[in-house]
């Protein structure tokens, strides 16, 4: 049965789609029929490459990765003001579901990367990528957030909300761990798996994305669960 699993992170630029790279370098890598759906992109031009094509440069451009966008609009903002801007049509839950189900229906994981926070807007009703999950069966949440001070209130927030709706998380992952991370930084890594009620599933370096050799550094901060070896403890003991 194909996992749909939603990564979502604590508010904009804490690093959900090199995260979700990285989740889905290494799902390649095990063999697994992965693709990748972005519902909604904004901040791009027709042609210019968005966070889906990021990915496939991140895996690797002869990788057998499937990925879908659904809306773009060129101004980067929310989805929902950045169509109405546009004068352009909203993202909608049966076309939302309409890919879910053809891409479950031929790959093994599909990796569902969502636009800004986890309540951010994509139509004029309110629609949110909470609402998405909720709409499919099994779904599943993955958290990215924000290494340092003030990562755990809106963790915490993030939480709620998905808990509230009944979405369950796997995990929390730190999207841009600092080459020199301070006090609060290094705490996190204790609190931020209260904050979020979920384990920490792993921690990727500022620059990740500069990186060579992404699918073996992908291996190496994640978890074994998002299919790489990082272990939460010993990464904490390194940095007591």
């Amino acid at each position: 049965m194909s996992r749909v699993l939603f990564v979502t992170g604590t508010g904009t630029e804490v690093g959900k789609t090199a995260v979700t790279a990285a989740v889905a370098a290494l799902a390649v890598r095990a063999g697994l029929r992965t693709a990748v759906l972005k519902p909604g992109q904004t901040g791009v031009a027709p042609n210019e490459p968005g966070d889906a094509q990021e990915v496939v440069r991140l895996v690797g451009t002869g990788a057998p990765l499937t990925t879908r966008e659904l809306v773009r609009y060129p101004e980067p903002l929310s989805p929902e003001r950045a169509a109405l801007r546009a004068g352009m049509p909203f993202v909608t839950v049966p076309q939302f579901l309409a890919a879910v189900e053809e891409l479950t229906a031929s790959h093994d994981l599909v990796l569902v990367e969502g636009a800004g926070g986890l309540l951010v807007r994509y139509d004029a009703d309110g629609l949110t990528l909470a609402d998405l999950a909720q709409a499919v069966d099994g779904a599943e949440l993955l958290l990215v957030a924000a290494p340092g001070l003030g990562t755990l209130n809106t963790t915490t927030l993030t939480a709620e909300a998905l808990r509230a709706r009944k979405l369950a998380t796997i995990g929390v992952v730190v999207g841009s761990w600092p080459s020199e991370p301070d006090l609060a930084t290094r705490c996190n890594l204790a609190d931020l798996p209260i904050a979020a009620g979920a384990p920490l599933l792993g921690a990727l370096p500022t620059g990740a994305t500069a990186a060579a050799g992404f699918t073996e550094l992908a291996a190496a901060c994640l978890a074994p669960e998002l299919g790489g070896h990082w272990n939460a403890g010993a990464f904490a003991a390194a940095h007591a």
